[in-house]
C-alpha cells in the first residue's frame, strides 16, 4: 500500500477528508505522518485520534530552514513516504525537501491559480470581484503557487452570497477532489 504524510498547520480539515476517503475506501493509501509546524494545532489533535504518527517541529529551535527539512526528510525516508500533500502547511517548502522529493509533493490552493496565488487568495478573489470562484492542486516548486497544474474545479456565485458561503463552498470542492488526485496520483 501506498503511503503518504500530510502536512498541516491548522486545523486540518483536508486531513480529515483525506481520513474519512481512506475510511471509505476511496483513496487506497496509509497516512503514516502527519507533519506540523504548529504546536497545539488541532491537526495534530486529528492525527492522535486517528493512531496518526506525528513530527512537530518548531523552526526556531533549529538553526536554519535546511536543518529542519533535513530531519523531516529523514522521517519521510524511514517512513517510506510514496507522496507528501500539504494541506493548509503555512510554510515554504525549501530545496532540501524539493530535491529529495522531486515531483512528490503537492499541494491544494484555494483559487484558480494563476490568479491570487499566495495568502488571502479567498479574500483577494472576493474583493476584486471574481464571480467565478475554485480550487486548484498543484506540484510543488520552489515559488509559490507556481508548480504545474494537476486539477481545478470553480463554481459560480450569486450577487449576494458571502465570504463565508464562498469559503464553504471552497471547502466541500477541496474535501472532493484532494482525495480523488491523490488517488489518481498514487496509481501512476
Amino acid at each position: 500500500m501506498k503511503k503518504i504524510a500530510i502536512f498541516a498547520s491548522g486545523f486540518g480539515s483536508n486531513f480529515q477528508a483525506l481520513i474519512e476517503a481512506i475510511e471509505k475506501d476511496k483513496l487506497h493509501a496509509a497516512i503514516v505522518l502527519l507533519v506540523s509546524d504548529k504546536e497545539g494545532c488541532y491537526a495534530i489533535e486529528r492525527a492522535a485520534q486517528n493512531n496518526i504518527d506525528t513530527f512537530v517541529f518548531n523552526a526556531k529551535n533549529y538553526p536554519n530552514k535546511e536543518a529542519y527539512e533535513m530531519a523531516i526528510a529523514t522521517i519521510l525516508k524511514q517512513k517510506q513516504v510514496d507522496l507528501i500533500v500539504l494541506a493548509g502547511y503555512m510554510r515554504i517548502i525549501g530545496k532540501v525537501l524539493l530535491d529529495q522529493f522531486e515531483g512528490k509533493i503537492i499541494n491544494i490552493h484555494p483559487s484558480l491559480l494563476p490568479a491570487f496565488p499566495g495568502l488571502h487568495a479567498i479574500e483577494q478573489a472576493y474583493q476584486y470581484g471574481v464571480k467565478i470562484f475554485g480550487i486548484t492542486i498543484h506540484y510543488v516548486e520552489e515559488d509559490m503557487d507556481t508548480g504545474k497544474i494537476i486539477a481545478q474545479d470553480c463554481f459560480k456565485i450569486s450577487e449576494n452570497e458571502d465570504i463565508d458561503t464562498i469559503e464553504a463552498q471552497i471547502h466541500q470542492l477541496e474535501h472532493h477532489l484532494y482525495p480523488k488526485v491523490v488517488e489518481m496520483l498514487l496509481k501512476k
